[in-house]
């Protein structure tokens, strides 16, 4: 049998998380990815299949705030530009996809940053 790759591995992961994780319109689905050099997260509604909310290091309004997008500082900052924004659009819950990464480093960031903006999760 072939050696799994670490992408593989995560997919794998994200499969297993996903089959009991849903987004509703009253609590929609808070999606992470996470690359080397960046981090992005949407807040969708699964419903629907719509994006509500999202925020990424790839945002002007975050580049300009951080050095690094690849970083845990980076991450936390926009944990709280998601939360930031979907509180503007009246959510306030959310259920937490972490996408198969572990719940660690940027994307423990990310979540810590979203719920001290204001978001229950």
């Amino acid at each position: 049998m072939a050696k799994m790759s670490k992408n593989d591995k995560r997919l794998k992961r994200h499969h297993r998380l996903r089959k009991d994780l849903n987004g509703t319109p009253e609590k929609p689905r808070l999606c992470v990815f996470r690359s080397n050099k960046n981090i992005a997260c949407q807040i969708v509604d699964d419903t629907t299949r719509k994006t509500l909310a999202a925020a990424s290091t790839l945002d002007k309004d975050i580049k300009a705030e951080i050095k690094n997008g690849g970083n845990k500082e980076a991450a936390r900052k926009v944990g709280e530009a998601v939360a930031k924004r979907a509180l503007e659009k009246g959510i306030t819950e959310v259920a937490f996809d972490r996408g198969g990464f572990l719940y660690h480093g940027r994307v423990k960031e990310l979540a810590d940053g979203a719920r001290e903006a204001g978001l229950k999760f």
